[in-house]
């Protein structure tokens, strides 16, 4: 890799996660501080834990059922990327997280539509919020990150190229609010040094707040 290389971050991401979508506003000051390039690809919360929704809140579970609330935004997302490339899924996903977060709007079909005008997006795209014509492709994108990391994880995973060509991979950072400037280097260098270790497996401690949209 030549000095001027950026070093690809894959970065997989359920626009329903209001935690994803800290660790992905941190992924952005991290492009500004590091030579970093984030490569966006959207996983499902829905596909995650379809097989175990007896286990779940009746309320959450409802969301990840077929037809409920978690299947639309990824449905559009996929669809936006293959129909208009690579280079709309990070748009689309900001977009998409401004009004479902930042903005408290949540997730609608409404909010959706608005997210596809404001990335630029044709809005006919939010038709493919009630189809399930990439879902075949949705499940690859979601098995390509999962399987990185295992099961037993959620949104957002990340993975980057290793010193010895294979890809450091892991679920998180959990954090709030987005770290910037020196900070989110800092997180970002002492992530990828643990993550790094073999046979590293988790640093957890309990969240005392919630996330936090500035």
């Amino acid at each position: 890799m030549s000095q001027t290389a950026k070093t690809p971050a894959d970065f997989w991401f359920d626009p329903l996660c209001p935690w994803a979508w800290m660790t992905s506003r941190w992924m952005l000051e991290v492009e500004k501080v590091r030579p970093v390039e984030v490569r966006w690809h959207v996983m499902s919360l829905a596909v995650l834990n379809e097989d175990k929704l007896d286990q779940l809140p009746e309320e959450y579970a409802e969301n990840m059922r077929p037809g409920g609330k978690a299947w639309g935004p990824v449905r559009v997302v996929i669809a936006a990327q293959q129909l208009h490339g690579d280079e709309v899924v990070g748009k689309l996903y900001t977009a998409l997280g401004t009004r479902f977060h930042n903005a408290g709007e949540g997730i609608s079909r409404e909010s959706i539509a608005a997210a596809i005008d404001d990335a630029g997006l044709p809005a006919e795209l939010i038709e493919y919020a009630d189809k399930d014509t990439y879902d075949d492709e949705l499940r690859a994108s979601h098995k390509a990150g999962i399987e990185l990391v295992g099961q037993e994880v959620g949104t957002p995973v990340i993975a980057v190229p290793g010193s010895d060509g294979d890809q450091i991979a892991f679920f998180g950072p959990v954090v709030t609010p987005a770290p910037k400037g020196e900070e989110a280097a800092k997180l970002w260098d002492g992530t990828l040094m643990v993550a790094s270790i073999p046979g590293f497996y988790e640093i957890k401690r309990t969240r005392t707040q919630g996330p936090i949209f500035d």
